[in-house]
This record gives structure tokens, C-alpha cells and sequence, in this order.
């Protein structure tokens, strides 16, 4: 009966593919809001249909006692992207948005898959946030990943959004300052790559009541700061780089964009310490926005 529901809609007109508009690339757990977990119900807030292809599945972040799980069989992660192509489901995607990658494996099949999107569609957004570590806990994903964003990812990126830490081991250069910063993150706008969002720019120079994110394109910068929240949940970054696609393909600029992502960002904080959470709690209604 399988085979012939699925022979009678394949031959139907009237029936279409689901139009994605969004595919996110990222890690996925059983518990918590990291990765996919926080991407996808972001996105949607927007109204975008988006596709989540896992790259690691585990369950939770590596930062508790225990941890089960591990990084997709190569084999599976490339089926996933060739078949979502496949499907003819990849026909209007605006967005490709990347984030923690289990292996440097994985980075050399999504660049083989996306430079092939790339070439059909020159006006994809490609919008990568370079997972390494940050400054707490150090680099804590695969070694390799450093040199295989610089050799397989950066070179397909629209836009990049790396905090402090990531944006030091992708130039070899020195952030203590926002000058440094700005520098370093300057670096970065060659070929496709038009803008450099930095999160936790400078921590340690900043006063604790304060966080900012410096936004640098080919020829402007700005630097917005936002209330720093006394709470520390995982997935902040892969909210900030979900709620900057949305906005972006919402028709705003970088700088809006990324303004409205922080606000989204501090919203979701003030939520999850309010209810004393060891994970981060999303805000109850998509798009919220903080006051000033």
C-alpha cells in the first residue's frame, strides 16, 4: 500500500514539493536549546519553512557529566543534503544557515553540496557560524574544524557571525580591543563574504554590566551593546545567528538585522533567568523585541 500511495502522489499534478526556505545545518540533542533545537523554532517565528539537517546527535551539551551520542556517519550526513535536493525541495531556499559541524568531513561535503547550490542559484545566502569555543571553555570541537572553515566554508560564506574567541583561531590575530576586533574581523570580507557579525566582542575590556556585537562590513562598522544578563545558558550564538537569518530575509539590513537579533537574544535571557532554567528558554512569542 506504501508503494502505491506514494506512486499515485508522484504522479500527481497537484502535488508539489515543500518549498524550503530556510536549511539548517547544525547539532541536534535530546535536551536543551543548542543547535537545531533553538534554529528551527526561531525561524519559524518568521514564518519560514525550514529543513533541519543534524550534523551530531546528542543528549545534551558536552558541559554535563554524562553525554551519549556522537557526530552522523559521513554517508548519512551527505544523503541527507543530496536528498533534500532530490526531492526538488531546494527550489526557492533563500537561506543556508551553518553552525556546529561534528568533523572536518562534514565541512568538505557541505562545501561540495553548496558550491553546487551556489552555481543554480548565485543569489543564496550562505550565512556561517564558525563553532570552535569560546573563551571559558577553549576550543572544544574537532582541531581540524579551524582550518577546514578556513579552507572549505569561509571561502561560501555570505555573511559570518563568530564570537571573540572563534574570530582569533580563524585569523591568528589578536581581539583584546575593538579596534583589534574590527581589524581581525576585516580579514575576513574577501570573496563572497560581505559581512563579519562578532558576538561577545572584547568581554574581558567591557564593564559587566554590558556585552557588545561589532558588525563590520567592506566599508561600514558598527559595534551595539546590550544589557549583559546574569545567566549563562548554551545556544545563545545559535539563537543570535537564527534570529539574524530571519530578519535578514525579513528585507532588513545587517546592522537592523543584527540589532533586532541582540534584542531577541537579551529577551530570551531575561526569560530563562526568570525561571531559574539551566537551559535556555525561548521567548514566549517570536520576534520580541527589548525596549531601547
Amino acid at each position: 500500500m506504501a508503494r502505491t500511495l506514494f506512486n499515485d502522489a508522484a504522479a500527481s499534478p497537484a502535488l508539489r514539493p515543500l518549498p524550503i526556505d530556510v536549511v539548517s545545518v547544525q547539532s541536534q540533542v535530546v535536551y536543551g536549546h543548542v543547535g537545531n533545537n533553538v534554529a528551527i523554532p526561531i525561524l519559524e517565528s518568521f514564518g519560514l519553512t525550514a529543513a533541519a539537517v543534524p550534523t551530531v546527535m546528542l543528549s545534551n551539551t558536552p558541559h554535563y557529566p554524562t553525554i551519549h551520542g556522537g557526530a552522523l556517519p559521513t554517508e548519512w550526513f551527505n544523503g541527507y543534503l543530496l536528498d533534500l535536493s532530490a526531492r526538488g525541495a531546494l527550489r526557492q531556499t533563500r537561506a543556508i544557515l551553518l553552525g556546529y559541524l561534528g568533523n572536518p568531513a562534514q565541512a568538505e561535503v557541505l562545501a561540495r553540496w553548496i558550491s553546487n547550490l551556489h552555481d543554480e542559484r548565485p543569489s543564496l545566502r550562505v550565512i556561517v557560524d564558525p563553532v570552535i569555543g569560546d573563551h571559558d571553555h577553549g576550543v572544544y570541537v574537532d582541531p581540524g574544524m579551524i582550518e577546514a572553515y578556513r579552507r572549505h566554508l569561509l571561502p561560501l560564506a555570505h555573511g559570518l557571525t563568530p564570537n571573540g574567541f572563534e574570530l582569533e583561531r580563524l585569523t591568528g590575530q589578536p581581539t583584546g580591543d575593538i579596534a583589534s576586533v574590527i581589524a581581525a574581523a576585516r580579514m575576513l570580507l574577501t570573496g563572497r563574504t560581505q559581512w563579519v557579525a562578532v558576538t561577545s566582542a572584547t568581554p574581558i575590556a567591557l564593564s559587566p554590566a554590558e556585552m557588545q556585537v561589532a558588525v563590520v562590513t567592506r566599508d561600514q562598522t558598527r559595534v551595539l551593546k546590550h544589557p549583559r544578563i546574569a545567566t549563562s545558558p548554551k545556544g545563545t550564538g545559535d539563537l543570535f545567528a537564527a534570529a539574524l537569518t530571519g530578519h535578514l530575509l525579513d528585507g532588513n539590513s545587517i546592522f537592523e538585522a543584527a540589532t533586532q537579533a541582540c534584542n531577541q537574544v537579551v529577551v530570551a535571557l531575561k526569560h530563562t533567568r526568570r525561571t531559574c532554567c539551566a537551559e535556555l528558554m525561548l521567548p514566549p512569542v517570536g520576534r520580541t523585541s527589548c525596549p531601547g
